[in-house]
């Protein structure tokens, strides 16, 4: 199960509302241009996508075993925070309107706190992808959504991610353990990013294109 950034941010009344209605009312298309809120129809692409384990295998938070049932309470679960404006599920379909990826978004507005799991389908991994949609989500949650903070993690063993996680600039904070949905737990790398130094990468990455 999802749990909120290791950092403790209080956010005030007024910027907890602000956050639950961007995460009712953001469009998704805003990370990627074919990227959809996920809804009841996207349940068999949704199952053909995650029973890859090379696409599930390292996400700690989705519903095992995978199968239509699970995942479409796991849907159902997700549209309903959203309305909450505390959890964004989205899903990209490929040009032949096959599921390629998806992404769920947590967020805690009460501490300004989000964090972002997610997959692509095993032929677009290690194609650069990956990280060019990691930053988008990361820009979307800070600058859109609006929180604070963003914690992220990966299984041990996930080194793919791990570098794209590090090179977006996140600070490792080490190991916590990750509550799995069955009631187990997996150990996990940990890290976190404030919104202030988003946005100070952003001012420094434009400068470098400037002068080039």
């Amino acid at each position: 199960m999802s749990a909120p950034p290791v950092t403790a941010l209080t956010a005030t009344p007024e910027e907890e509302a602000a956050i639950r209605q961007a995460v009712r009312t953001a469009d998704p298309a805003l990370i990627t241009p074919t990227a959809r809120i996920a809804t009841a129809k996207d349940i068999p692409g949704l199952v053909d996508l995650l029973s890859d384990p090379l696409v599930s295998g390292p996400i700690y938070d989705i519903p095992r075993p995978i199968d239509p049932a699970r995942i479409g309470a796991w849907v159902a679960r997700s549209l309903r925070l959203r309305q909450a404006g505390e959890a964004l599920l989205t899903v990209t379909p490929d040009d032949r309107g096959q599921i390629a990826a998806y992404s769920r978004i947590t967020v805690w507005p009460e501490r300004s706190s989000a964090e972002l799991a997610g997959a692509q389908r095993a032929d677009r991994q290690n194609s650069g992808q990956g990280a060019a949609g990691a930053a988008r989500s990361f820009g979307f949650m800070f600058e859109v959504l609006g929180v604070r903070l963003v914690g992220l993690t990966a299984a041990i063993d996930n080194f793919r991610s791990a570098r794209v996680i590090e090179a977006a600039g996140f600070t490792p904070m080490g190991e916590r353990l990750s509550q799995l949905p069955d009631g187990g737990a997996r150990r996990s790398l940990y890290w976190e990013m404030t919104r202030e130094d988003w946005l100070t990468r952003r001012r420094l990455s434009k400068v470098d294109s400037d002068k080039t």
